[in-house]
């Protein structure tokens, strides 16, 4: 049986499917970011407990380390039992983990909760990213990746501002703010579907120039994945170090941090809209290319000057580039697996995201108290700009051997 793609005239947007799937990309920004404006608030109700101001700090993190785990096993169970149970059995989780927190007796049961919310969120990612690829093809699949990341970039945004405003009436009710994904079961219920079961070695059609990389897979799998972790691992450094940076720079409120991240959201959200024929336009190897290069420029304007005009530029280019890049990996991904490979690929692709996040600080923050900032972000910097110089060569190698051979023939 051939897998169920349909593909439709009418603009990506205006797919109920579609829209279902943004929603639950929503989810994925929103399981660590909301609880951070309640933590001085809930280190303050459970001072008394052993270890408040550490466990406290890990709420934030405790999902990313589950779903780096679990990702993989999760992308398993998507490909035997099916997407569309994963999903809405994803959804439900998150809601009752994530609402946890607002009546759970302390820290530490709160601190599991937040394991299990990272459960949660594997589900949803490998399903959603699974049922992407199931029913999208060509310029549908490539605008869905692209607005993927703009749902996220805005919704985290606009979760966070709630999260914000209610935590000022109480820090346990920002758990609160998890009960919203109740509101995304019923349409998931209504509009998502499983797709038929494929052929053990189907895939779809690879796009141009990916036939022959598609029967090597596994190889290219796996450096997509380790490029994926650095990646991410350098993108985390905003909003792990920022905060610090800033207020090395003299600026030790709240409110510049929360501006260049808002700047940072944005930039990332808006760009991340015109993907689509971004990619059209130069290519998989010319999106990495541009992307790294303004991720490296963004890094080099926060080493030039702690100015508040560099802080937000740098922020706004390195938000851009991440943006372009990040849904370049689940479209590669998702055009060079099998069709019965999918989810557990969309599983390990989500846990090599994670990873990246969780290893950030521990390799930054140790070479940021040795050298101090501008050292390691001249590095991330350089290295940022040595990425984008080798995607634009091997694209400019591609086109000299492709206009060879047309010159032979």
């Amino acid at each position: 049986m051939e897998i169920m793609s349909r593909t439709t005239e009418m603009p990506i947007w205006r797919d109920s499917r579609a829209v279902a799937l943004l929603m639950a990309a929503t989810l994925t920004v929103m399981a660590n970011a909301t609880v951070s404006p309640a933590l001085p608030g809930l280190q303050r109700l459970f001072a008394d407990e052993h270890h408040s101001a550490l466990l406290t700090r890990l709420l934030v993190t405790a999902p990313s380390l589950s779903i780096a785990l679990l990702a993989p096993l999760a992308g398993l169970a998507v490909d035997w039992i099916g997407r569309r149970v994963l999903l809405l059995a994803g959804i439900m989780l998150f809601v009752i983990a994530g609402t946890a927190g607002s009546y759970l007796p302390d820290l530490l049961t709160i601190f599991l909760s937040r394991i299990v919310l990272g459960i949660a969120v594997a589900f949803i990612m490998t399903a959603q990213t699974a049922l992407i690829g199931d029913y999208f093809t060509g310029g549908a699949r490539t605008a869905l990746t692209g607005l993927q990341i703009s749902a996220r970039n805005f919704g985290g945004l606009v979760f966070i501002l709630l999260a914000g405003l209610v935590a000022m009436a109480s820090p346990r009710w920002v758990f609160g703010v998890y009960g919203i994904a109740l509101l995304m079961v019923p349409i998931a219920w209504m509009v998502i579907v499983e797709p038929r079961r494929p052929l053990s070695g189907s895939r779809d059609a690879s796009p141009s120039g990916l036939e022959e990389a598609a029967k090597q897979w596994h190889l290219l799998f796996i450096g997509l994945m380790v490029l994926q972790s650095l990646t991410n691992m350098f993108f985390s450094i905003m909003p792990t170090q920022l905060p610090f940076f800033l207020e090395a720079g003299g600026y030790s409120g709240p409110a510049m941090t929360s501006l260049t991240l808002s700047v940072l959201m944005l930039s990332g959200g808006s760009v991340a809209l015109a993907y689509s024929p971004i990619q059209r336009a130069i290519g998989y190897v010319g999106v990495y290319s541009a992307g790294y290069a303004c991720m490296a420029s963004g890094f080099l304007l926060l080493v030039v000057s702690s100015a508040p005009l560099f802080s937000l530029g740098g922020a706004a280019l390195i938000g851009a580039g991440y943006a372009v890049v990040s849904p370049t990996f689940v479209g590669l991904t998702l055009a060079l697996s099998p069709l019965h490979r999918r989810g557990l690929a969309s599983g390990l692709l989500t846990a090599s995201v994670f990873i990246g996040q969780f290893i950030s600080p521990l390799l930054i923050t140790p070479a940021i108290a040795s050298a101090g900032y501008e050292g390691p972000f001249l590095l991330v910097a350089v290295l940022l700009g040595s990425m984008a110089v080798i995607a634009l060569g091997s694209a400019l190698l591609r086109t000299t051997q492709i206009r060879h051979s047309t010159d032979r023939i």
